[in-house]
C-alpha cells in the first residue's frame, strides 16, 4: 500500500471518531391525525408508509456499501415525545461517537434531557437547543 493511501485511511479512521453530527436520521412532527397524514403522503407523494411513518434509504457517499435511512413520522398533537419542547417538530440527527459528543455538550452547558439509551437501532439521547427545540441524537449500530 502506498504511503498516501495509508495516510488517507488513518485520517479517515481518526475523523470517524470525532464527536459530531454526520447526517439527519429523522423528521418528526405533530399532526391532528397522524393516520390520515400518513395516508395523504402515501396517496399524494408516494410515500411507502407503515404505522410509524416512512423510511427513506440512501447510500453513504464515502462508503457505498453502507445503507442508511431517514425516518419520517407524524405524531399525535400534544405527544409527550416532544416534551419539554413546546414546538411541534423534532429533528433526529445521526451522530458518530455519541459518548464523546455528550461530553462536549456537557462542557458547553447544553441541556441534556436523559441518559444515552441503547436499542436495537443504536444509541439515543435527547437535548434542547438554545431556543427550546428538542433534538434527538442517534448513533446507529
Amino acid at each position: 500500500m502506498k504511503k498516501e493511501s495509508v495516510e488517507k485511511e488513518n485520517a479517515k479512521a481518526t475523523n470517524d471518531n470525532i464527536p459530531k453530527v454526520n447526517g439527519v436520521g429523522g423528521i418528526f412532527f405533530s399532526s391532528d391525525n397522524p393516520e390520515k397524514m400518513r395516508e395523504w403522503y402515501s396517496k399524494n407523494l408516494g410515500f411507502e408508509v407503515n404505522q410509524w411513518g416512512a423510511s427513506f434509504e440512501f447510500r453513504n457517499v464515502n462508503q457505498p456499501d453502507e445503507i442508511n435511512s431517514l425516518q419520517w413520522s407524524p405524531f399525535s398533537k400534544g405527544s409527550e415525545y416532544f416534551s419539554p419542547s413546546k414546538k411541534e417538530f423534532m429533528i433526529n440527527y445521526r451522530v458518530q461517537n455519541i459518548e464523546g459528543l455528550v461530553e462536549k455538550l456537557k462542557q458547553n452547558e447544553v441541556t441534556i434531557l436523559d441518559n444515552i439509551e441503547s436499542s436495537d437501532y443504536g444509541k439515543f439521547i435527547h437535548i434542547m437547543d438554545e431556543e427550546g427545540n428538542k433534538i434527538e441524537l442517534w448513533e446507529p449500530n
